[in-house]
C-alpha cells in the first residue's frame, strides 16, 4: 500500500466530525417536529469548510438568501397562483434584490428556496413551508458552525 493510499487520522478525524454534525442537525430538526429535518443534514453537509471563518461566510451566505427566499416564495405563492411564470417572476425579483443589496453570492441560496417553495406541492400553505425551510436551513447552520468552532478540522499530516 502507497502511503498516498493511506488513511490518516486527519480524514478519520474530519469524518467523524462531519458524520457528528450533520447527525446532530437532523435529530435537532427531527425532535423539533419539522417535516423536511434533511434539510438541516444538508445544510450542515454544505457549510462546513475548513476554517470558522470560511464556514461563517458560506452560513451567512446561506442564511440571508433563504431568509429571502422563503419571504418571497411566501408572498408570492400566498397572493398568485402556483404557475411557472410565478416562479420565473421571483427568481428575477429575487436576483435584483440581491444585486441592489450585494448580496449576488446569497442570490442562489435565495432561488433554491423559492424553487422548493413555489414549484414543489406541498400539504401545508406555502408560508409554512417558507417556514419550515429556513428553520430547518437555520439549524444546519448553527449546528454546522458551532462543531467548527468547537472542533476544528485536523490539519492534514505533513507528507
Amino acid at each position: 500500500m502507497s502511503p498516498r493510499s493511506r488513511v490518516g487520522w486527519p480524514s478519520v478525524a474530519g469524518a467523524a466530525r462531519t458524520a457528528i454534525a450533520t447527525t446532530a442537525s437532523f435529530l435537532i430538526a427531527r425532535l423539533s417536529g419539522l417535516p423536511e429535518a434533511y434539510w438541516a443534514a444538508i445544510l450542515t453537509l454544505v457549510i462546513m469548510q475548513s476554517t470558522l471563518r470560511a464556514t461563517w461566510k458560506i452560513s451567512l451566505e446561506r442564511f440571508i438568501g433563504t431568509l429571502l427566499g422563503a419571504i418571497a416564495g411566501g408572498l408570492l405563492a400566498r397572493l398568485l397562483p402556483s404557475a411557472w411564470w410565478v416562479f420565473a417572476a421571483g427568481v428575477f425579483v429575487v436576483g435584483l434584490v440581491c444585486a441592489l443589496l450585494r448580496l449576488q453570492n446569497s442570490y442562489r441560496f435565495a432561488g433554491i428556496t423559492l424553487a422548493i417553495v413555489i414549484l414543489i406541492p406541498h400539504t401545508a400553505a406555502p408560508w409554512i413551508v417558507a417556514l419550515h425551510r429556513f428553520i430547518e436551513v437555520s439549524i444546519g447552520i448553527v449546528v454546522g458552525l458551532a462543531v467548527t468552532a468547537i472542533w476544528p478540522e485536523p490539519a492534514p499530516a505533513a507528507s
